[in-house]
């Protein structure tokens, strides 16, 4: 069957095999009833081939096209040789039925494909033909190829954004279901990208473009899911050279059906022998191998992006089975990657307010994400404005809150300056800020980075999976590092690693020959662990270029547990090709054997070729 064809019109596809069934039947009708119908013996011959040319005819055409190709043992071939010896040997009913089938098996086939195809198209393409762009003041209706990087363009409640940009008015809601998978609406503050695909929930929404309509990440997305395809999987790759070799072995075997009874059988009946051949030659047509496997890798990659897991190609779904070693980057990945101030402790005779706003004014002149969760946490607090801050590049900032000199660092800072502080301070595993004020120790709080809420789940899940070693690597502490390692149920962490101390722990796991080894980070400073993994997965991927380029597979919202449901896909798809590789070989075997005895006819050939191939379309198709 022809993977590549796609029919245009559901009725001009089916009018052919409608056609031809109603005539076979008739045919059949007549034989069985009316013989005497046929007062002349070519009638029944024109009738048949009546039946026969609207489902032949286009496989007859492609037979001789791919033999012009250089491709002389196609399926094609296998199918125009079997028919033309059954119409030579008068078995035109069973003619007839090849081509039937095999055009209706063909048909299940596209409309599978089809549907698959457009289930992922129908999820990714999301992105409106138009956007309202401001001009002027007033929104005008612009087509969104048109719309340049820059342009401020409006989004009203219900509609769906056409570009990649960043958010202009204060926080607003979306809806990322399409993008992502996931149910709960995303909050976005002021500032903050907009990607193409979503869709504004709760109001009126300006945003500016910082993408063209061609470029955008969803854009990059579809092309990435449509091309997956391209890249094969082994199994996929082996039908494909098996069936090239197979088949021709399969027109000789046909040949020495026909010719090695003539030395020894006496009497010999060529038609016999040559029905017998013609039984062979259907049976072994490779259809359900070559058009189902293929298929069930895309079904595989349709229900994985179904998912918000994007994949490089149907050969990572392979990979994703053989994975028995996880080593999982720890900030974003199994952590929110957002700090949230978890304690805040002022010094004796402080007031913790006072404290509060002096160390907020202080890093309001801070961008560090440190700063910004002291913002978040301390909002309400007020206590002026700070003037003179000078940073203190890897300490901390000095500068005047109220007249007073004011100090927000780490400890080194204190040292710094001479400030006294209690023992405590060094002890504390969390990341710190500390904080003196007109000279004297005022306090410090803690900032921590949130466990994600499905983190323990996903660990749990990756050990029943069968995998044998996580490994967690980290930048941070190894204090913190080992902690939320202990809570997740992680045996094996490293902490205070730099990039290429990163490197360097991925190739110690990699000594061992029997690792299979996933690394899970975030695609962009994990680039060089992502390359040396079996299979790099990129999470949070979503809107990152850098993310999209260089993983395999790109988890596109910030579940962890997702890295298991892509396993779990895997073990599906793999699970649905070898089903479909037994099913075809083990039925094929059996009515192999029996047409070669002169036990089966035509009739059983056609339910082992096309039967067969149907049935493992509709099992590959279990995969959407």
């Amino acid at each position: 069957m022809n993977a590549e064809h796609v029919i245009p019109s559901p009725w001009r596809a089916y009018l052919p095999a409608i056609i031809s069934f109603v005539l076979l039947i008739g045919g059949i009708a007549l034989d069985q009833l009316a013989p005497q119908f046929w007062q002349q013996p070519w009638w029944r011959l024109v009738w048949y081939l009546a039946a026969y040319l609207p489902v032949g005819w286009p496989v007859l055409v492609s037979a001789v096209s791919a033999i012009g190709k250089g491709d002389v043992f196609s399926e094609f071939f296998l199918m125009s040789l079997a028919t033309i010896g059954a119409f030579y040997i008068g078995e035109y009913p069973e003619g007839v039925a090849v081509m039937l089938f095999y055009a209706v098996g063909e048909l299940f086939q596209n409309a599978a494909v089809d549907r698959a195809k457009r289930n992922i198209q129908a999820l990714l393409d999301v992105r409106p033909d138009t956007a309202n762009v401001m001009r002027n003041g007033v929104p005008v209706e612009t087509p969104a190829a048109e719309v340049k990087v820059g342009d401020i363009i409006r989004i009203r409640v219900g509609d769906r954004v056409p570009l990649d940009g960043k958010l202009l008015s204060e926080k607003a809601s979306f809806d990322t279901a399409a993008l992502t998978g996931e149910s709960v609406p995303r909050s976005i503050e002021k500032e903050g990208a907009v990607l193409a695909g979503m869709i504004a929930t709760d109001k009126v929404v300006d945003m500016e473009v910082t993408k063209p309509f061609g470029e955008s990440s969803l854009a990059r997305i579809l092309d990435l899911v449509q091309n997956a395809a391209k890249s094969k999987a082994p199994t996929e790759l082996f039908i494909r050279r098996f069936a090239r070799i197979y088949t021709p072995i399969v027109v000789a075997l046909a040949v020495g059906i026909v010719l090695v009874p003539m030395l020894v059988m006496d009497p010999y009946v060529f038609d016999d022998w040559l029905y017998r051949a013609l039984i062979f030659l259907v049976i072994s047509c490779p259809c359900a191998l070559v058009i189902s496997i293929p298929l069930g890798y895309f079904g595989g990659i349709g229900a994985a992006s179904r998912k918000g897991i994007l994949l490089k190609g149907g050969n990572y779904l392979d990979v994703l089975t053989k994975v028995n070693t996880v080593v999982m980057d720890k900030t974003g990945t199994l952590t929110e990657g957002v700090f949230a101030v978890q304690d805040v402790k002022p010094a004796a005779g402080v007031d913790a307010q006072q404290f509060l706003g002096t160390v907020k004014a202080m890093e309001a002149h801070s961008t560090h994400p440190i700063a910004k969760a002291v913002l978040r946490y301390a909002e309400g607090t007020d206590v002026g404005e700070a003037t003179n801050v000078e940073e203190i590049s890897g300490h901390g900032m000095r500068g005047t809150v109220q007249g007073k000199d004011v100090l927000v660092g780490n400890a080194k800072l204190m040292r710094k300056f001479n400030v006294a502080y209690p023992p405590e301070v060094d002890a504390v595993e969390d990341t710190i800020v500390v904080a003196a004020i007109g000279g004297a120790y005022a306090g410090y709080l803690t900032v921590a980075d949130r466990i994600k809420a499905d983190a323990k789940e996903t660990i749990a899940e990756l050990k029943a999976l069968g995998v044998r070693d996580i490994v967690m690597l980290s930048g941070d502490k190894m204090a913190i590092t080992q902690r939320i390692a202990a809570t997740l149920g992680i045996t094996k962490a490293f902490g205070d690693l730099l990039p290429q101390d990163k490197v360097a722990r991925m190739k110690e796991t990699k000594k061992d020959p029997t690792a299979v080894v996933a690394f899970v980070g975030d695609g962009i400073n994990d680039a060089p662990v992502l390359a040396l993994s079996d299979v790099g997965i990129a999470m949070g991927g979503l809107g990152s270029d850098a993310a999209i380029e260089t993983a395999d597979v790109v988890i596109q919202n910030d579940q962890p547990s997702r890295i298991a449901e892509a396993m779990r896909i895997g073990k599906a798809t793999k699970r649905v090709v070898t089903q479909n590789i037994v099913l075809a070989f083990g039925v094929k075997a059996i009515v192999l054997v029996l047409g070669a005895g002169g036990l089966a006819t035509l009739w059983e050939a056609v339910f082992a070729d096309v039967g067969v191939a149907l049935l493992a379309i509709l099992n590959a198709a279990r995969m959407r």
